[in-house]
């Protein structure tokens, strides 16, 4: 009776071992799934197509909304697996990189190729079914620019950055798509918008990880002008176009001066963050500033916009 009872807590305790094994195994591959799809950034672009959806004025359609919302999550989620795939080799030697689902093991190459292509396709066929042709063409040119034409230009060419914010920038025609069928001059607006503060924003942190972008083989400003002048002059550049263009929408009298207070503020706040960043006494502490201060930005300005276009108008 006594060695029959050990075995069976024996084995009990071997099951149970085996079971918590394949529980964290399996919690570690969705986790590792779940990042390649660059969650931050998906939901970035999932934000921006609505506000391209809201500023449009749309009639309510929750069939619309929902659908804009989970085509654009696959569309941009897949974008994030597929250029992770891309740069598995690169990801594996930089140290902010390294650690990435695909080049520490987490999850097979082969698979998270096929887990891209099949959000990307799922998500343009909600897009194309459920909303219309114009929006699922303008999520499939984002994903076609920034696989097929940004990630692989960044090997090779510091305007990389410029050709990648065109798919940066889309996300919000997407939504504005949804709305109207069509792009109007404010969507433009919308677009440009986002085109400029992706300049700004990844400079800044192209300069603290320039070492980094070094290793890897990306010929960045930062890499190919260590001075950091070339990249200062391009993010002050880019920020003053940023500061124009977010005033547009009340020049053009789309919105009401709550909207013009709220961008001449901001605009202001990020072009200070700029200029110091283009002083080369300044540039290592103004570059954190900078990057944080677009992560700011952003949000607010187009909450603005946003409030301005559906309470106030």
């Amino acid at each position: 009776m006594e060695s029959s009872t050990t075995q069976i807590d024996y084995n009990g305790k071997t099951q149970q071992g085996v079971f918590f094994k394949d529980t964290v195994n399996r919690k570690t591959l969705i986790k590792g799934y779940f990042e390649l799809t660059k969650p931050r950034l998906s939901l970035l672009s999932v934000i921006t197509a609505l506000v391209g959806y809201i500023v449009a004025l749309p009639q309510q359609d929750m069939v619309v909304l929902l659908s804009l919302i989970f085509g654009t999550s696959l569309a941009a989620g897949g974008c994030g697996v597929l250029n992770q795939w891309w740069e598995k080799d690169t990801d594996s030697v930089m140290v902010r990189t390294k650690n990435r689902p695909i080049p520490s093991g987490e999850v097979n190459p082969t698979e998270a190729l096929l887990f891209g292509i099949v959000l990307c396709v799922i998500g343009d066929i909600i897009l194309w079914y459920f909303i219309n042709p114009l929006a699922a063409t303008l999520a499939l040119a984002t994903e076609v620019l920034y696989i097929l034409a940004y990630t692989p230009l960044k090997k090779y060419s510091h305007w990389s950055l410029e050709l990648g914010a065109i798919p940066g920038a889309l996300p919000p025609l997407i939504g504005w798509a949804a709305a109207e069928s069509n792009i109007s001059f404010l969507g433009w607006v919308l677009f440009f918008i986002l085109f400029c503060w992706q300049i700004p924003h990844f400079l800044a942190l192209a300069w603290k990880y320039r070492e980094d972008y070094k290793i890897g083989g990306f010929p960045m400003l930062t890499v190919i002008d260590l001075t950091g002048v070339r990249a200062g002059r391009q993010s002050l550049i880019f920020t003053i176009l940023l500061f124009v263009s977010s005033l547009i929408p009340y020049l053009k009298n789309y919105t009401t001066g709550f909207y013009a207070v709220i961008a001449l503020l901001t605009g202001i706040w990020i072009l200070v963050q700029a200029i110091q960043f283009s002083i080369k006494s300044k540039r290592d502490n103004a570059a954190g500033k900078l990057f944080f201060t677009s992560i700011a930005y952003l949000p607010i300005l187009l909450g603005a916009l946003v409030i301005d276009r559906w309470l106030l108008m």
